[in-house]
């Protein structure tokens, strides 16, 4: 008769604890936003503007947000290749995921027992700034999951890659290719040049920090190195052409406040590539 009951309790919670997943994933999944919205929307906002806003207002200041929409037709071909070069290569071949990259990663933290190296793809990188935020925790990193799945299954590889471009952060409160073009070099992200493209794919990993004179050596050094691929790289889609770069081509560096020149007591940080 105890062991009756022993084993009836174990089957009643058991059962409960099904219950309680069963409850707390119908919560996490109506709570996801609706990807079918972005098919015909611009976002005018993203997760990453906001937290942008409230850490400057919490501060005293009045941030502003300089965030211009562009078509994806109307974005340099220099700057949709350099930012594949440099974020995800191959983009248009993978599913969400780029299980290659997520491998190299693991084993690059493992080998310096610390986040070094991150495995996230483009439609990964727009789910985190468009919904989520920078934070890092598990329930975060499924969310991320299950909408850079439901991204891909929802949108065409263009639609994400110009979401992307028009969304992502590029300096403090500079947000998409437009504004960031505008704020940089002074001119369209139609009209950018190959070497200010490589630049601004360069700087996307912490625009921030190394978009200032202080981590410009570093930078450009990225840089060259996106553009010397971005001269030698096979097309990623099928009927896409090589855009011609010279490789005699310079083009200065933006003109930085001269204060942040002079500060030279940081250390420089690794930009890997």
């Amino acid at each position: 008769m105890f062991l009756f009951r022993f084993i009836w309790k174990i089957i009643k919670g058991f059962f409960f604890l099904i219950l309680l997943v069963i409850l707390g994933g119908a919560l996490f999944l109506v709570n996801l936003p609706n990807i079918s919205w972005l098919k015909n929307h611009n976002p005018q906002t993203t997760r990453f503007m906001e937290i942008y806003l409230d850490e400057w207002e919490d501060k005293g200041e009045n941030p502003v947000i300089d965030h211009r929409w562009i078509p994806l037709s109307q974005i340099s071909s220099h700057l949709k290749r350099g930012v594949m070069i440099a974020e995800d290569d191959a983009f248009y071949q993978h599913n969400g995921f780029d299980w290659k990259q997520i491998k190299e990663s693991l084993k690059v933290n493992w080998k310096k027992k610390a986040f070094k190296r991150g495995g996230s793809t483009i439609t990964q990188q727009l789910v985190k700034n468009l919904y989520l935020g920078p934070q890092k925790n598990i329930f975060r990193k499924i969310r991320e999951w299950i909408l850079t799945y439901q991204m891909e299954q929802t949108l065409t590889k263009d639609r994400i890659l110009e979401l992307y471009l028009n969304l992502i952060e590029w300096g403090p409160g500079v947000y998409g290719a437009e504004a960031a073009c505008r704020y940089y070099f002074g001119t369209s992200a139609g009209s950018l040049s190959a070497s200010q493209a490589a630049y601004l794919a360069a700087i996307l990993p912490n625009p921030k920090l190394y978009g200032t004179a202080r981590y410009k050596r570093k930078a450009n050094w990225r840089a060259n190195l996106i553009q010397k691929k971005m001269t030698r790289t096979a097309p990623r889609r099928e009927g896409e052409k090589i855009p011609e770069i010279s490789t005699e081509e310079e083009t200065p560096l933006p003109d930085f406040p001269k204060e942040e020149e002079s500060n030279s007591n940081h250390p420089e940080p690794l930009l890997e590539y």
